[in-house]
């Protein structure tokens, strides 16, 4: 791994500056290396999951990772322009100017996760190569097959000091984000990414952490039920709720609960009349996330709560190898509870009675931030309540996850759920370094302002000036 950071900063460095031309070829290229083999991916996903939907994968790693770079690519000349800023007075007068040059850092790492293994490369590269930058990228060992495709065919596309792939355990893990890169991205889970910025902090690498956490959905004030509902389950069940974006838990009205639950039951058993041989939806990603998921089922049924398995068809999940698992909405939830305290990152919803807004809002606000906030209701003004007193990294109204997929809206995380953003513009100006430019007035500026020695009178001026008063 070091050999081949070493490589690519050094073909970095030799290449400045990086062409927009060769940059475009980059996106091109990345475009084309995901376009030709999206098939093999869909097919590498499936056994990596044990089953995950090929049209779901369609949407969600082929087509969302090749609309990012496409959008990179119809604005990069946009982006990489110099940005003019302006000069303190009498400076501009007399000749002075300042702009900001955006220029690529170098090599960036790129920490993927095993949730959307091929989108959670992708997306990040249309950011890193529009910006002019080199990629390593460490692949997740939950997706080996996936992994290794990337492995085969990217030797196709790229060479070596563009575009590398690295793979294997923790250990691998841990050493990568060691390397002395020019920025670290990593997705996953909010344990991890603490060692990832320790593991970054010998080098003083920037480090831009996508995490996850409990993001919730607040019914509010006029909300349509069926369509929270209906919103809720596609957004809850779309690869079996491993996204770190899925609702985590319901905040419903008192007077509202059944009506969302029933809605909820109406909803996913339309979408998913059967599981087991269900096409269309997707496994559990291992045994040992599938066992955690109902130990903490378990714990919650043994703490109180009232478990509805959502099995319109009365399929027998036990007499199967399957890690299918239908939804379960979890009612009379307490904060003891496994599920209240954990991101759940499965099919698993806990739903929540509230009473008046600011109680919901208190309920989000002493928990961590979340990674997207969700809020169904027609009123302008308690939705404006809702969005003023909650602070998470992004919200979609009268919607879930959908904020996610706007490539002009920064995707990030604030606090346990994360730090710094990328996607679109932002993605370009988290790997490009703002480097400040500014080009003095052919004057004396010096002697003008009262800053060189001897000290009279033009600087008991300046100083006056600066300090007011």
């Amino acid at each position: 791994m070091k050999e081949i950071l070493a490589a690519q900063r050094e073909s970095f460095m030799a290449a400045l500056p990086e062409p927009l031309s060769i940059r475009k070829d980059r996106l091109k290229r990345a475009s084309a290396m995901i376009r030709d083999h999206a098939d093999r991916f869909c097919d590498a996903l499936s056994e990596d999951f044990g089953h995950r939907s090929r049209e779901q994968s369609m949407i969600t790693d082929i087509g969302g990772s090749i609309g990012p770079i496409n959008h990179a690519l119809k604005n990069l000349d946009k982006w990489s322009k110099p940005e003019k800023r302006g000069v303190q007075f009498p400076l501009g007068l007399l000749g002075a100017k300042a702009w900001v040059e955006y220029q690529p850092k170098g090599v960036i790492g790129v920490i993927a996760p095993w949730n959307f293994p091929v989108n959670l490369v992708m997306s990040p590269l249309a950011g890193v190569f529009a910006a002019g930058n080199r990629a390593m990228v460490k692949t997740s060992e939950y997706t080996p097959v996936t992994a290794a495709l990337f492995e085969e065919i990217v030797g196709r596309y790229f060479d070596p000091t563009e575009l590398a792939f690295v793979s294997g355990g923790a250990d691998v893990g841990q050493a990568f984000a060691e390397l002395p890169f020019d920025h670290l991205l990593f997705t996953g889970a909010t344990g991890i990414g603490r060692h990832i910025l320790h593991a970054a902090a010998d080098n003083l690498t920037p480090v831009t952490l996508e995490l996850g956490g409990k993001s919730p959905v607040i019914v509010g004030k006029g909300a349509d039920v069926t369509q929270v509902a209906e919103r809720v389950a596609v957004g809850k069940m779309l690869n079996a709720g491993q996204i770190c974006l899925a609702p985590d838990y319901v905040l419903v009205p008192s007077d509202q609960e059944n009506a969302v639950v029933d809605g909820l039951k109406s909803a996913a058993s339309a979408m998913y009349p059967t599981l087991l041989s269900n096409p269309d939806y997707t496994s559990v990603v291992n045994d040992r996330h599938y066992q955690r998921l109902n130990d903490w089922i378990e714990d919650a049924r043994a703490k109180g709560a009232q478990v509805e398995v959502v099995n319109p068809a009365n399929e027998d999940f036990g007499s199967t190898n399957s890690r299918k698992m239908p939804l379960h909405i979890v009612r009379n939830v307490t904060d003891d509870m496994t599920l209240m305290q954990e991101e759940i990152f499965g099919p698993v919803l806990p739903v929540r009675r509230y009473d008046g807004i600011d109680s919901a809002i208190a309920e989000v606000n002493r928990r961590d931030r979340p990674l997207g906030l969700y809020y169904f209701g027609k009123d302008e003004q308690e939705r404006r309540r809702v969005l003023d007193r909650t602070i998470s990294g992004g919200v979609t109204l009268d919607d879930v996850i959908f904020h996610v997929s706007m490539e002009d809206l920064p995707f990030g995380g604030v606090g346990p759920s994360g730090m710094g953003s990328y996607h679109g513009l932002d993605g370009f100006r988290t790997f490009s370094h703002a480097k400040a430019v500014f080009q003095q007035s052919k004057l004396d500026v010096a002697k003008i302002a009262g800053l060189k020695p001897p000290y009279g009178a033009a600087t008991r001026k300046a100083v006056a000036r600066q300090i007011g008063g």
